[in-house]
């Protein structure tokens, strides 16, 4: 028999009891590949609402044990656990409450959009994703900016109308006579959420009864993704936390710069450019540096190698070039230390610089590779190993 569907019933209930009627032990693998025992347990009853409609499953206890995945598959909602229960028994269920609560906020805050979206652009909702991460929403079409800042507007307005969202399983003459979005076809009963001026769609998940309790809806950033859109979005709860965070950081900000918030990105912009403006010139230094020690390498030798601690990548290959046209065999600067390492440039006119690259990956591990004439990369060792094989190649 189906599981009943207790938050389909009412939403707002955090602890119910439920008869176990199947308790199976499996091996499962965890993400970093070790393996262990689960037991997935189904009830006759649950108010555990399983991850299903690009949302994640709630969270909490049966009989005091912690519930870490809900799934369900042909209406059966099976749970899985740490420790089994006992099959036939009665067992105390609880839900967490502030977790159920940020999604329903989420979620019904996502209705709110997705149905204005359709209504005044057309576009479709073509995915949804909320985790305890991320609340994205996929659109087949593109929005402009100023027609984002006026949804995000009128959702707020919505909210603050504290418009009722009602829920239920319209009969199916009824469903022929309603028009509803839905991304699926979908077989049996079909659960409708209403948002009276703003959205029917059907819906599997649990939602707050009113608008006003959504407290905020906040876009976070906006991405092209497969021909329209992809939407970061906070609701309540989570919006205010991730805007408590964000306040932390600018107040932060505005400590270290010793300015207001008002002129950070101004100031950000300036030291930007000052650093652009001191690299360039540490780049044409270091051009300089590097022009006059291979001025003064005597132009018979042969194996050249220089070490360095910090050279930007161009100046090191303007250095391995000047190398190569003065001196035959391997040409090549380290930019590094001992401890942490070097990065390499190297390069030949008469060797195959990709047999050196192979014994460095061989001898010394390291990484890297490129042409004949030149390759570069990384490796961990030291000055003296690198000189002792480099200078052994011919």
């Amino acid at each position: 028999m189906e599981t009943i569907k207790l938050y389909d019933i009412d939403a707002y209930e955090t602890e119910f009891e439920a008869k176990v009627v199947s308790c199976v032990k499996q091996e499962s693998v965890n993400a970093s590949g070790q393996t262990g025992m689960v037991y997935e347990v189904v009830l006759n009853q649950t108010l555990f609402f399983p991850e299903e409609g690009g949302q994640t499953p709630d969270r909490g206890t049966l009989g005091g044990i912690p519930v870490f995945d809900v799934q369900i598959r042909n209406g059966i909602i099976s749970h899985f656990l740490p420790e089994p229960l006992e099959e036939g028994r009665l067992v105390k269920g609880e839900i967490d409450w502030r977790h159920r609560f940020y999604n329903m906020q989420q979620h019904s805050g996502e209705h709110l959009f997705s149905g204005l979206a359709y209504k005044r652009f057309g576009y479709r909702n073509v995915g949804f994703h909320l985790s305890d991460q991320i609340v994205t929403m996929d659109f087949d079409g593109v929005f402009m900016k100023e027609q984002l800042e006026e949804m995000e507007w009128a959702i707020n307005e919505a909210i603050a109308a504290n418009v009722e969202i009602k829920t239920g399983y319209p009969s199916k003459e009824e469903l022929k006579r309603l028009e509803y979005r839905s991304k699926i076809e979908i077989d049996g009963p079909v659960r409708i959420v209403g948002i009276e001026g703003y959205d029917v769609c059907a819906c599997c998940a649990p939602h707050v009864h009113r608008t006003g309790e959504i407290g905020i809806f906040k876009i976070q950033s906006v991405q092209n993704y497969k021909g329209g859109v992809r939407i970061s979005f906070l609701c309540g709860f989570r919006a205010l936390e991730e805007y408590r965070k964000k306040a932390e950081i600018i107040s932060e900000l505005s400590g270290i710069l010793t300015t207001n918030q008002e002129l950070l990105a101004e100031n950000v912009s300036k030291l930007k450019a000052e650093k652009q403006s001191l690299k360039s010139r540490l780049m044409n230094a270091n051009r300089i540096i590097m022009e006059s020690k291979i001025e003064n390498i005597p132009k018979d030798q042969t194996n050249v190698l220089l070490f360095e601690t910090d050279l930007d990548t161009q100046v090191m290959r303007n250095a391995v070039n000047m190398l190569m046209e003065k001196h035959s065999g391997i040409c090549g600067v380290f930019a590094g230390n001992d401890e942490e390492g070097y990065n390499y440039i190297i390069g030949s006119k008469n060797a195959d610089c990709r047999d050196v690259a192979a014994k460095m990956r061989t001898e010394l591990g390291a990484k890297g590779g490129g042409s004949a004439q030149m390759v570069q990369g990384t490796v961990h060792a030291d000055k003296e190993q690198l000189m002792k094989l480099l200078k052994a190649m011919k």
